[in-house]
């Protein structure tokens, strides 16, 4: 399934992090949507497991959208969309705007 298979726009940049060990992977991911525009698309592949839960963990704190679609039996595609404002730019949220969330559909 694409991103635009779920309504999505296409992805402004791709990274494939299969084999990638942890924290790369979660690193390599945050420089790269840096270099996006609040409201772009980054697609990344990543093993199952500790790998995939680091990276949307640590981006969904950001707060950034995250779609997830399971790409086989050791593989995920997390579909991130780059937040703006006061997470893209590292300023804390106040606690009731961390409490309403950010609509992400990973789980």
């Amino acid at each position: 399934m694409s991103a635009a298979d779920q309504g999505l726009p296409p992805p402004a940049a791709q990274l494939d992090l299969r084999g990638t060990p942890c924290p790369l992977n979660y690193i390599r991911s945050k420089l790269a949507l840096e270099k996006l525009q609040p409201g772009e698309w980054l697609q990344v592949d990543l093993d199952l497991g500790e790998p995939e839960q680091m990276v949307a963990d640590g981006l969904r704190c950001e707060g950034h959208r995250l779609e997830r679609q399971l790409l086989g039996s050791a593989s995920v595609r997390l579909l991130i969309c780059r937040a703006g404002g006061a997470a893209a730019s590292g300023q804390v949220l106040p606690s009731s705007a961390a409490a309403h969330g950010n609509g992400d559909t990973l789980g």
